[in-house]
């Protein structure tokens, strides 16, 4: 009897504790519901469209009344031969795209920081923004412009040696020149984050640091780098959970229906289109998107893993 007065206690106290705590945070709660309704009703009820994959869609029977047929929406993944390359391509041009792209946002953020004319700085800041709010449609314009049958540089290489240069046959750069726009046109953006980590650290501590007579480049990778380690984690555990998902826009606009380069440059999101495209089988395409999620949600919780081992501060959860 003793037991079961002590077994009805603890619940009491823990619902007692819980609306105390309940009571004591009800404006931070407030203050966080629309991020949760907006995620409950932007993420959550929408992933309800999973059993797309596993049905024969019928778009006049609906969701709920499309007959099942199992795994049978992923063979077209399998049976196309192209799963395999897909994602490596996806898998691999995000590799590059996260160091490179931290790279380069680390080094214009530092740059940024270290400049001393504030009228250049903010110049300089403006021009680094400006890719960003330029779409993919104009970007991939200005390429063809450039470099494409009839571009400037192709004009340019004619008249010098009478042979033309036409980027967009040429198969084996263009991974270098996808890493290239992908940095151009993020990397200025991307600083922000990390020169606002930078401006939060004390003056004081560059003051004693020059006083003990360190220079700059001690200055930057005895301090500056040190006190980014956290930001520069979450950052890449952030960019880590879309590993499987490449940039559609920037892939579409830049090679569109190019054979020559679909073969080093097609993506599991071009090839899930395209397939849409031509066949019209929402099913087929919502297991495409599945075995995106998947792969994406598998990585995430493995490089959290990682990281929780080695820095268990640092972890996203």
């Amino acid at each position: 009897m003793k037991s079961d007065k002590s077994d009805a206690i603890i619940p009491a106290k823990k619902k007692h504790r819980f609306l105390k705590q309940l009571k004591a945070n009800h404006q931070l709660l407030i203050m966080m519901t629309p991020a949760l309704l907006m995620a409950i009703i932007f993420s959550y009820i929408p992933m309800g469209g999973i059993i797309i994959a596993f049905k024969r869609y019928n778009f006049q029977l609906g969701v709920f009344k499309s007959p099942w047929v199992g795994f049978a929406n992923f063979r077209f993944l399998i049976i196309s031969h192209k799963l395999w390359e897909l994602t490596r391509n996806t898998l691999l041009y995000n590799i590059v795209f996260i160091a490179v792209g931290l790279c380069f946002e680390l080094t214009l953020a530092i740059m940024l920081n270290e400049m001393r004319l504030l009228k250049f700085k903010k110049i300089t800041q403006s021009f680094m923004f400006l890719p960003h709010f330029i779409s993919w449609v104009v970007a991939a314009t200005i390429m063809m412009n450039l470099f494409g049958d009839n571009g400037v540089v192709n004009g340019i290489v004619k008249s010098l040696t009478g042979e033309k240069w036409n980027l967009y046959s040429h198969t084996k750069i263009w991974p270098i020149v996808m890493v290239a726009m992908k940095v151009w046109k993020s990397a200025g953006y991307g600083s922000v984050v990390y020169l606002a980590a930078i401006v939060g650290i004390s003056p004081e501590i560059y003051e004693a640091a020059k006083i003990d007579g360190a220079n700059i480049w001690q200055r930057i990778f005895r301090i500056t780098i040190p006190v980014l380690r956290p930001t520069i984690i979450i950052m890449m555990l952030l960019a880590v959970g879309g590993i499987f998902r490449g940039d559609f826009g920037m892939f579409y606009q830049l090679v569109g229906n190019n054979q020559l380069l679909l073969k080093t440059s097609d993506i599991l999101d071009t090839y899930i289109y395209r397939s849409m495209m031509s066949n019209s089988n929402m099913g087929q395409t919502a297991a495409a998107g599945l075995y995106q999620s998947v792969l994406c949600f598998i990585t995430i919780n493995v490089f959290n893993f990682i990281v929780k081992k080695i820095e268990p501060d640092y972890s996203l959860y």
